[in-house]
């Protein structure tokens, strides 16, 4: 890997530092334990995420801890949906739960069309967290004492119609494909990234702990996806995707049909 390419990725991940620190309060993504006795239930991806770094143990992240702690166990009875707050949370929980759904129907299609194995992997481990995820937003529904229902999310349609048009126009088989899907991908992560990084601190905001602590759980795993497929990408797909179809590879085309013709003649 080169130096610039190791820089950037460097800059990469103090921005994904600086934007957990912002959403959280922490210094680090591993310091949302903090939010609930249960966060580290999050899952694996979030400690091989959290290895270079040690959890803040400052005032901030004490008070915080604190916080959370005198919130627990408020939920349903302190969700009346009435304030102008409470009703776009639940908008937002219905646009991400339809969001959901529509993305376990566009992840089998982006796993068949991928060119690699790798990639066909990540879309498949991808679609089975997915399936989590709805399961978790159905528990934070339940947690404030709503019915789960999806509200139309327009973003997440307009993906899938992009990823439609990605596997109709690139050719099969070819690193171009995995390219672009990967960007298609990545696209719906950060639009999950958004929505449930708002969500938890809302869910704070208004002391609803135990849908943030679901939230913040899926937040976590969606930022770990995207920083997959970056290393997919990066690592072999967007290098060998550059020369397919050019000039080097019409020549290599040029030789193997001359060769065939004197085998021939």
């Amino acid at each position: 890997m080169s130096k610039s390419t190791t820089t950037a990725r460097g800059r990469g991940r103090q921005s994904t530092a600086s934007a957990a620190k912002h959403r959280t309060g922490s210094r680090h993504p591993a310091d949302r334990e903090n939010i609930s006795p249960r966060a580290n239930a999050s899952g694996s991806g979030n400690s091989s995420r959290s290895g270079n770094s040690t959890a803040s143990s400052g005032p901030a992240s004490s008070s915080r801890s604190r916080e959370m702690q005198t919130t627990a166990g408020k939920g349903a009875e302190s969700f009346s949906g009435d304030s102008h707050l409470e009703k776009f949370f639940l908008d937002q929980l219905k646009d991400i739960y339809y969001a959901e759904k529509k993305i376990t129907q566009s992840l089998p299609k982006m796993r068949d069309a991928a060119t690699t194995e790798e990639l066909k992997d990540a879309f498949d481990d991808h679609l089975h967290q997915t399936e989590r995820h709805i399961r978790r937003l159905e528990k934070a529904f339940d947690s404030i004492g709503q019915s789960a229902e999806g509200k139309k999310c327009e973003a997440i349609e307009g993906i899938a119609r992009e990823v439609d048009n990605i596997i109709e126009e690139t050719e099969e088989r070819t690193l171009t494909r995995d390219a672009a899907l990967i960007i298609a991908a990545q696209k719906v992560e950060h639009y999950e990234i958004a929505t449930y990084g708002g969500l938890v601190q809302l869910a704070i905001t208004m002391q609803l702990h135990e849908a943030a602590d679901l939230l913040d759980k899926t937040l976590v795993e969606e930022e770990d996806t995207d920083a997959r497929l970056t290393e997919i990408a990066e690592n072999e797909i967007n290098l060998r995707a550059e020369h397919e179809g050019g000039r080097e590879q019409e020549e290599e085309g040029a030789e193997e049909t001359g060769e065939e013709e004197e085998q021939n003649g």
